[in-house]
C-alpha cells in the first residue's frame, strides 16, 4: 500500500450506516468506499487499491462471512474486521480464527471503530513491507551458485578466507574472488552488512 494511503471498503447493505460510516472515516482522514453487497464488491475486487475491509455478517444475498471465505479462497491478504449484531458473535469468533482481523459488536464507539480499522492498516502496511523486504533479498540469494552460497554461510559463520580456502581445498585468491562477486550480488560492501541482511531476510520471515 502507497505511503499515507488509507482506505476502508465498506461493505454493508444498510445504505443508512454506510454513509455514516463514510462520513465518519472521512473525518479521521482515511479514504472509505461503500458497497451495498457483497456480490458489487467482489465485481469490483479486481480493480480496487489495498486498505481494510468492514464487513457486515448479515446482508441480503451473499453474507458477510460467505464473503469472507470466498476472499479466502482468492488468498486475499487484505484485514478484514467484521461488524456484527449481538446474535452474530459466534459467527464472527469462528471468522476471526479463520484469518479475520477482528470483529466489532453493534452498537459500536465510533472512535473504537476507527482506531481499530487504523490497527488493521498499520500492520497490512507492515507486513506489506515485511514481505516486499524477503522478497528483495530472495531474489538477490537465487542469484548465487551453489559455491557461492557455500562460501557466503562460511562467511556468516565468522571464518577468514584462508580459513575457507582451506576447508574447500581451494585457493585463498579464489575465496576471495567468490567473496566479493556475493558482495556485488547482495548489494552488501562487508561480511557484516550481509551477515545483517541475512538477519532481516529472518526477521521477516
Amino acid at each position: 500500500m502507497e505511503s499515507g494511503a488509507r482506505i476502508v471498503h465498506i461493505v454493508d447493505d444498510d445504505s443508512v450506516l454506510s454513509d455514516a460510516l463514510c462520513f465518519l472515516f472521512r473525518s479521521r482522514g482515511v479514504d472509505a468506499i461503500p458497497y451495498l453487497s457483497a456480490e458489487s464488491f467482489l465485481s469490483l475486487s479486481g480493480q480496487m487499491k489495498p486498505g481494510c475491509i468492514l464487513l457486515d455478517v448479515r446482508m441480503s444475498g451473499m453474507s458477510g462471512p460467505e464473503l469472507f471465505e470466498r476472499l479466502r479462497a482468492q488468498n486475499c491478504q487484505l484485514p478484514v474486521i467484521f461488524l456484527t449484531g449481538h446474535g452474530d458473535v459466534p459467527m464472527a469468533v469462528n471468522a476471526l480464527k479463520n484469518g479475520a482481523f477482528d470483529f466489532v459488536e453493534k452498537p459500536f464507539n465510533d472512535n473504537a471503530l476507527v482506531d481499530r480499522v487504523l490497527d488493521a492498516l498499520n500492520q497490512f502496511e507492515r507486513a506489506t513491507h515485511e514481505r516486499a523486504t524477503r522478497e528483495r533479498i530472495d531474489a538477490r540469494l537465487a542469484t548465487l551458485s551453489e559455491r557461492e552460497q557455500e562460501i557466503m554461510q562460511a562467511l556468516l559463520e565468522g571464518r577468514m578466507n584462508k580459513v575457507i580456502a582451506d576447508d574447500l581445498g581451494i585457493a585463498m585468491r579464489t575465496v576471495e574472488v567468490h567473496r566479493a562477486r556475493i558482495f556485488e550480488k547482495m548489494g552488501v560492501r562487508s561480511a557484516v552488512e550481509l551477515a545483517n541482511l541475512i538477519a532481516l531476510r529472518r526477521h521477516t520471515a
